[in-house]
């Protein structure tokens, strides 16, 4: 008798820490994601590195950070975004 509520309370447990875990997983932080493009070429001399948006972004795209800081998003569908790629190095993780 007394093992059911042990048991019952570990279930729980169980439950809500499972569904935090899943929780966190789905997040996507908006700054791996773009929601607006650069219309025109960037100029290749302001780039300094490049990163992709998450695989669960709505868009297929690139973020280009700048040499003065501020990033730029450009549609991997571009012409000029793939042949930059070839020429850019990919920015380092946070934290390296």
């Amino acid at each position: 008798m007394k093992l059911t509520p042990v048991a019952l309370a570990c279930l729980l447990l169980a439950a809500v820490w499972l569904q935090e875990v899943d929780g966190r997983s789905m997040h996507v932080s908006s700054s791996n994601c773009c929601f607006s493009f650069v219309e025109r070429k960037i100029p290749l001399k302001m780039i300094h590195c490049y990163r992709k948006t998450s695989s669960t972004c709505p868009y297929d795209a690139f973020i280009f950070k700048m040499k003065g800081g501020r990033e730029s998003c450009a549609l991997n569908t571009e012409g000029w975004v793939q042949g930059y790629l070839k020429k850019i190095k990919p920015c380092l993780p946070k934290g390296k």
